[in-house]
Order: structure tokens, then C-alpha cells, then sequence
């Protein structure tokens, strides 16, 4: 396996980790700021709708864009600073502006990563190398739904999203040496 696909699945494996670990919680979450069924909702409106139009915006702009692997880095470091956020929301006008954040950063990683991770997958191993980013969204995720519940529940929301930052940052530091020694990268 290419050293860079080996990157790009480290640094997604702490991104996903991150922000797995608010998931199944998400929703406790919003009524302790006062909000309810609807409130979440709209949260999750504002991000898939932002995600949905700026993905397809930057997706023209971002083929003319030769590494894409800086986008890669701003789009985790722009999840790490959503995840910090969640420390600062306290209604639901702000929970709305953190999903905005987070559905930057999705427009932006979405269609760069995956046009670099398909640059490093070997065409004869296709299916294994798309097949270990899939199964480790899954690993990682049931990990982080553990993770998360006990860390809130043990410590509450405000230290929960403090560990969310510090992990997502670790997957961001990660990313960064998809920028280092390309010529390195492709072997």
C-alpha cells in the first residue's frame, strides 16, 4: 500500500474518531442547550445543505486546483475548529453556525479526498484499498459512539468536545504530511 493512502486513512481514521464521538449523543446535546426535535433538525439542514451547494460549487473550481492535498488540510483543520465550537455553542443560532463550519469542511474534503485517495488505490487492488477506508469509517465510528458516551457521560458535553478537538487535530497534524516529500508519497 502507497505511504500516501496510508496517510489519508490515519488522518480520516482521528477525523472520523473525532466526530463519531458526538453522534449518537448529538441530540441530548441540543436539548441541553435548550433545543428540541426541530432544533436538531435544522442543525442538521444547515450542514447537509451547505455541504450539498458548496460541494458542488468547489467541485469545478477545485478540477483546476493541481494539489489537492492542501485542501485535504484545510478542510480537517476547519473540522478541528468546528469541533472546538461545539465548546462555545449555547442556542441553537449557534449550533447553526458550527454546522455551517462543518459543511465547509465537508465541501471542501469530500471531493478533494477522494480524488486523491483514488490517485494512490493500485488498480489491482481496488476493492481492498477503497475496502479498508470503508470498514475503518465503521471500526472507528463504533469506537468513537463508546468513547463519546462515556466521556460525556462521565465528564459532560464541554470536556467531551475538548477531546473531540485534540483528536481531530491529531488527524489534521496527520494530513499535513500529504504535503511533505511528494516524490516520496508516490512510491
Amino acid at each position: 500500500m502507497k505511504r500516501g493512502l496510508k496517510i489519508l486513512v490515519l488522518a480520516d481514521a482521528w477525523a472520523t474518531l473525532a466526530l463519531g464521538m458526538l453522534g449518537p449523543i448529538y441530540a441530548i446535546f441540543v436539548e441541553q442547550i435548550g433545543g428540541d426535535i426541530l432544533d436538531a433538525s435544522w442543525a442538521y439542514f444547515a450542514f447537509t445543505l451547505t455541504s450539498g451547494i458548496v460541494m458542488y460549487l468547489l467541485s469545478f473550481w477545485e478540477d483546476h486546483i493541481k494539489h489537492k492535498e492542501y485542501l485535504i488540510n484545510l478542510s480537517y483543520l476547519l473540522l478541528s475548529l468546528g469541533c472546538l465550537g461545539y465548546y462555545f455553542v449555547y442556542n441553537q443560532t449557534t449550533l447553526l453556525m458550527v454546522e455551517v463550519v462543518f459543511g465547509l469542511a465537508t465541501a471542501f474534503l469530500a471531493p478533494a479526498y477522494d480524488t486523491v485517495y483514488s490517485h494512490y488505490v493500485k488498480k489491482e487492488e481496488e476493492a481492498s484499498n477503497w475496502g479498508l477506508w470503508e470498514s475503518m469509517s465503521y471500526i472507528v465510528g463504533a469506537a468513537a459512539a463508546i468513547t463519546g458516551g462515556y466521556i460525556a457521560s462521565l465528564f459532560g458535553f464541554k470536556i467531551l468536545f475538548l477531546t473531540m478537538f485534540v483528536v481531530s487535530l491529531v488527524g489534521t497534524l496527520i494530513s499535513l504530511n500529504l504535503c511533505r516529500n511528494k516524490k516520496y508519497l508516490q512510491s
